[in-house]
């Protein structure tokens, strides 16, 4: 894949972190590998606004707007634009690594083939 930024993570859960750009609001997912897909296992977010409203049957603990995930898909693209003034934080295996932070080719999370 050209351009593409690959990491290789030793876990199959990992939590995606984010702060909005215009809203300043903190988003994070939990994420789990299943094969050949990634399954959203739970959202939150703290506050709400313009495109950052808790999901559906969603429920406010300890600040955080929580509700179960529901949906199953190949890859997570996330665009690297560097406007935002902050990238995504990827936590797996007790490990925080911070991607997307400056612009950049498009970062691709998905599950690798078996081997």
């Amino acid at each position: 894949m050209v351009g593409a930024t690959m990491l290789m993570l030793a876990a199959s859960d990992f939590q995606l972190g984010w702060t909005h750009s215009v809203e300043h609001v903190e988003w994070q997912e939990e994420w789990r590998i299943l094969d050949s897909a990634l399954s959203l296992t739970m959202a939150r977010v703290r506050g709400s606004g313009a495109g950052m409203e808790p999901g559906e049957n969603a429920r406010l603990r300890d600040g955080w707007w929580e509700w179960p995930g529901a949906i199953q898909v190949p890859a997570l693209v996330l665009a690297a634009s560097g406007a935002t003034g902050a990238g995504w934080t990827l936590c797996a295996a007790d490990t925080c690594t911070v991607i997307g932070e400056t612009s950049g080719a498009p970062i691709i999370i998905k599950p690798c083939a078996a081997s």
